[in-house]
């Protein structure tokens, strides 16, 4: 499975390499800001400020909040897709879900367990609120778990994992188990709930393994 290129809301026409500069800094504080922050709690003025723009500038190239925010979610989405095809489009292995499981586990420990997932982050905040953003996010989502459950059909082609066994379902129950301890490590600022959820998780897939 092929991860999608960014696909953010359009540059303006005719936009300087200057202008093109000025956006890409904007963009990034505002992804860096609500990443630490949350969405809501991330203003405007506070994305002008961390990124060192004038009012005219960011409106130039965001018209409203809502412009931003979609955009860093178009962002952020690309970032972690390329991350995860680059960890699991050659999954085949047990112990290469062992891996990604400690990856994932030793980022989030680097921080304490806090600021939880990123795209999981702004789908708790924004799904109820934003019909963009939560398809967005849900495509996203999708697009995690397909990589995950065609690394599952290679252990089935390889003969390690049981042929009765699901890997649509099991990837969901995977992500479903990364993104609940992502949250509780975040409110405990620990990241032991996000080891216990995924170790659960692969003890079940492990029950499978011929």
């Amino acid at each position: 499975m092929t991860s999608q290129p960014w696909e953010g809301s359009p540059e303006p026409a005719r936009i300087t390499p200057r202008g093109r500069a000025t956006r890409e800094r904007i963009v990034r504080a505002a992804a860096d800001l609500m990443f630490v922050r949350g969405v809501n709690a991330t203003t405007l003025d506070d994305v002008r400020a961390a990124s060192g723009t004038s009012k005219s500038q960011l409106y130039h190239h965001f018209p409203d909040k809502d412009a931003l925010v979609h955009e860093v979610i178009a962002r952020r989405n690309a970032e972690v897709l390329a991350r995860e095809e680059d960890r699991l489009s050659r999954l085949n292995s047990f112990s290469g879900l062992k891996r990604w499981r400690n990856a994932l586990v030793e980022a989030s420990r680097l921080r304490g367990g806090a600021n939880g997932c990123a795209l999981g982050s702004m789908a708790n905040e924004l799904s109820d609120s934003d019909e963009v953003a939560r398809t967005a996010l849900a495509d996203a989502f999708a697009r995690w778990e397909g990589l995950l459950a065609d690394g599952l059909r290679r252990m089935q082609a390889k003969g390690s994992l049981s042929a009765t066994a699901d890997p649509g379902k099991l990837a969901v129950g995977l992500m479903a188990a990364l993104q609940g301890g992502y949250l509780l490590a975040n409110a405990a600022h620990d990241v032991t709930p996000m080891e216990v959820s995924l170790d659960m998780a692969l003890d079940r897939i492990e029950s499978l393994l011929t």
